[in-house]
């Protein structure tokens, strides 16, 4: 189930910025190419040039799609912020594509954001009662109300900010541009990644450090839980909001989500899910003949557990890198026809083979069960199922896009009944345990996996865990 256009599990965005470097529209354009497995539904960008005027370019559809020709050409400046969306198909409408611009009497500024609030409709209730009127469903856009709201007079803009942040309870990673800085925002659970990096003079601050390399600029360190990093002329400056300080990074964070050549507060993505892989194959070794990871993110936990094991890792799922994207076709009929022309089974190599099929996790189990499908018509005479990644018991409310009980079949389903369900000759999860030893991680968010939730969860957030509605 690895990849996002036909599966369940999406993250929320992905935001990129830069501050002091030439061509900073181009070089937000590459950063945000290298962030698009984070979002395909929209994307943009706001810049602010030499006369601390604003210009932003925004559209739906993917980078290539949304900036063509020599519009970029038109925004100039030394700073930008860049973003990309993914949304559910409630939220997929043009207000929602960020970066959101606002105007104020104390300067304009622009916000984007990578994250969910758990706290958003009561924030916004609080904000209507002030007269406060909203034309998204954006998270960016409370923040934008709460900062105007807590705005004094001539106090510094960090302090509305600082003050706006405490108000807010979830998972964000928002980035703020004024005419003349940048502030990097995380949430005080640390449960998505930001991270800053140095380009020239100039710096650099995204979702993931795969960004870094793309534009060529350093990393220097991740933005710390309750962290809110100030960038301008003079360098940078740190100032917490809240004391209330953990390192819960997200699971599906190194799982799935990020790319394997990210690096997550100091660990690299690809040796996670590697060590995974070889945890997976201590806990449930399985007598076959080949190794075959579901592209793209479970390659890296396929090659693990094949060296782990000593069987051969092989190419036996091919992903078609041109097709687009299967899930707007309006059938499922068609859908089931896109997703055989975007992944298909290499016959020559499963043909009579005893396969183990590694993955990442299982949501539905219709993607696992087209797969295993796929394998056994191309001659496989068994197919043991390997996900590493615990069995996903729990909708999230931080950004990935499992919000009820009724799309996890492993919260309806025992083990042994998902196996018969996908059709599968044997099936086993990776531990709890395995999923902090891969990282050598004191923390993690396994909420999805274990239901217990870093924050307060607010009713209009949480789902009643007894009738499960």
């Amino acid at each position: 189930m690895a990849m996002c256009q036909y599966r369940n599990i999406n993250d929320e965005c992905g935001v990129f910025g830069i501050y002091g470097v030439e061509d900073a529209v181009s070089l937000t354009y590459y950063g945000l190419h290298a962030l698009q497995h984070r979002g395909q539904e929209g994307c943009g960008i706001v810049s602010v040039d030499e006369n601390a005027e604003f210009h932003r370019i925004k559209g739906k559809g993917l980078v290539t799609e949304v900036f063509k020709g020599d519009e970029l050409q038109t925004m100039q400046g030394k700073m930008a912020i860049g973003h990309v969306l993914y949304t559910a198909a409630e939220g997929n409408r043009m207000e929602n594509v960020q970066p959101l611009f606002f105007h104020h009497n104390s300067g304009d500024f622009a916000i984007a954001n990578n994250g969910k609030l758990v706290n958003a409709s009561e924030l916004k209730a609080y904000l209507e009662k002030r007269g406060s009127l909203f034309q998204s469903s954006s998270d960016s856009e409370i923040l934008a109300h709460l900062i105007k709201k807590d705005f004094r007079g001539n106090c510094p803009r960090i302090e509305a900010i600082l003050d706006a942040l405490n108000m807010m309870e979830g998972a964000f990673t928002f980035l703020v541009m004024t005419s003349r800085r940048i502030y990097a925002c995380r949430d005080k659970h640390g449960l998505h990644p930001l991270a800053i990096g140095k380009l020239g003079d100039g710096y650099v601050v995204a979702s993931e450090t795969c960004a870094f390399d793309t534009v060529g600029a350093e990393y220097i360190r991740d933005v710390e839980p309750g962290e809110v990093i100030t960038i301008d002329h003079h360098g940078l400056r740190s100032n917490h909001y809240s004391q209330f300080k953990h390192h819960h990074m997200c699971s599906m964070e190194y799982i799935y989500l990020a790319r394997p050549d990210s690096d997550i507060e100091g660990c690299n993505v690809h040796a996670y899910r590697k060590e995974s892989g070889k945890l997976l194959f201590k806990e449930a070794p399985a007598d076959a003949d080949i190794v075959v990871g579901v592209p793209d993110s479970s390659l890296s936990a396929a090659m693990g557990y094949a060296e782990a094991s000593g069987l051969p890792y092989e190419m036996g799922l091919i992903k078609n890198k041109y097709i687009g994207r299967t899930f707007i076709q309006p059938t499922q009929a068609l859908r089931e026809k896109g997703v055989r022309m975007k992944l298909s089974a290499v016959r020559t190599i499963v043909k009579g083979k005893r396969v183990v099929l590694v993955d990442d996790s299982i949501v539905r189990g219709t993607t696992s069960r087209r797969i295993v499908t796929m394998l056994k018509e191309a001659g496989a005479t068994e197919v043991h199922v390997r996900i590493a990644s615990p069995t996903m018991t729990e909708p999230c409310f931080y950004g990935v896009d499992t919000t009820s009980y009724d799309e996890l079949i492993s919260a309806r389903l025992s083990v042994p009944e998902v196996c018969k369900a996908i059709g599968a000759d044997s099936l086993a999860f990776l531990s709890e345990e395995s999923l902090y030893k891969a990282g050598n991680r004191q923390e993690l968010c396994t909420a999805c996996f274990t239901g217990h939730y870093p924050t307060a969860l607010y009713h209009n957030s949480a789902i009643c865990k007894k009738c499960k509605k």
